[in-house]
């Protein structure tokens, strides 16, 4: 882009086209327009960014600021600063002369503040016989005045930006934090899986996030980290109804041999089950399904277990049974005492449990055996989940029960 001398109100000096445009728009600002100074600094400041000015440039525009003497700019009360660069190097806290000198172009290059030479070049005001300003060579804040609403604009823009980068970034952490509690629990517990090979690929996920990373780096690896989360969540075994005793009975007979340094209390309720073992009168019981309970009155009894769903947040069954097994390894529930819990309760019932259990883990010296006891019940006909959901509604529920 070519440059040209150009004679102007406030100067005769090499402009770019840029720089024209920017003193035309400000010659087009409304007559008596006015705005706060330091609002307008606070907007620039925050689109530094945009408009291409480093730290210490804003701190040159804020010393020009301290020499106008009023919180509103105004046309009306003139918009022209002359400090010598001794005066403004001390208000800059101590920047050098060439330094000055380089910010001062980058601001007026930035179309913030314009130059108005005098004849020789120096900075002053001309005074009239009442001591009144009649005219004045320096820098002129017109610009800043005349783009006080595009600034304001730049700014919220920014901010909307930075809030979004922050939000995905804090998305990419959690979404990172439930792949790795997913996998140390598949592993500990046996599930079946090639989960070294999941592990490696989420290991090279986390690699490709440079030290400064931009936007668009976490929005691609949090939308495969996502994906890695829904096909670990997939791999995970979860029983859809416990009437599936054949596949269950294959399921049950591998958590068996995974879970060899069981006590064999846990295992106690799979003897109930052996091959010709006699059908006890409440067998029927045992088949009847369990009554299920909506989600959201799941949620609301035991608030706690959101904390480990996908995300941080559980907006679906699926989601729950997720969170369920993270729970149950965090507790150090055997996977057969939650299997068993799944064909006797059912897989969202159990999750359920889980959530109750979690809720009141405070109260409960072994949640494994309180699990297995629970199903018991449940095999016997004796369990209703629905008080348990009631109760812990009814403590949720109570004066105080955050500030205990």
């Amino acid at each position: 882009m070519q440059t040209g001398n150009v004679t102007t109100p406030f100067g005769r000096r090499s402009m770019s086209l840029a720089q024209v445009k920017g003193q035309m728009k400000t010659a087009e600002m409304r007559p008596g327009k006015t705005a706060d100074k330091w609002k307008i600094f606070r907007d620039a400041s925050e689109a530094r960014t945009v408009l291409g000015i480093q730290d210490r440039a804003l701190a040159i525009l804020d010393a020009l600021l301290t020499f106008y003497p009023d919180n509103e700019l105004s046309e009306e009360r003139g918009l022209v600063v002359f400090p010598s660069n001794q005066q403004l190097s001390v208000r800059a806290h101590g920047i050098a002369g060439t330094t000055l000198r380089r910010h001062l172009a980058a601001l007026v290059d930035a179309g913030l503040i314009q130059r108005k030479d005098s004849a020789n070049g120096k900075r002053y005001a001309r005074k009239d016989n009442g001591g009144q300003i009649e005219d004045a060579f320096g820098f002129s804040l017109a610009p800043l005045l005349a783009r006080a609403e595009e600034l304001a604009q730049l700014a919220q823009q920014v901010a909307a930006e930075r809030r979004h980068f922050r939000r995905t970034k804090e998305a990419l952490t959690i979404c990172r934090r439930d792949v790795r509690k997913l996998l140390t629990a598949a592993i500990e517990e046996g599930a079946s899986g090639d989960w070294e090979k999941l592990e490696g690929y989420y290991v090279q996920l986390l690699a490709r996030v440079p030290r400064s990373p931009t936007l668009k780096d976490i929005e691609s690896v949090l939308d495969e980290m996502r994906i890695l989360r829904e096909e670990i969540i997939n791999h995970l075994e979860f029983p859809e109804d416990s009437q599936k005793t054949d596949s269950n009975d294959v399921q049950n007979g591998r958590h068996i041999q995974n879970s060899k340094s069981e006590s064999s209390n846990e295992l106690e309720p799979r003897s109930e089950k052996e091959p010709g073992a006699k059908s006890s009168p409440d067998i029927g019981r045992m088949r009847e399904p369990i009554k299920a309970f909506p989600l959201g009155m799941v949620l609301q009894a035991c608030p706690e277990i959101s904390n480990y769903g996908p995300g941080g947040a559980i907006g679906s069954w699926r989601d729950l049974m997720s969170a369920a097994v993270v729970v149950r390894s965090m507790l150090a529930v055997s996977p057969s005492a939650y299997q068993n819990a799944c064909e006797a309760l059912g897989a969202e019932n159990a999750a359920a449990v889980m959530a109750c259990i979690l809720e009141r883990a405070g109260h409960i010296n072994n949640a494994g055996g309180y699990l297995r006891d629970l199903t018991r019940k449940a095999e016997r006909g004796e369990f209703s989940l629905g008080p348990m959901l009631m109760a812990l509604m009814r403590t949720n529920a109570s004066p105080g029960r955050r500030a205990s």
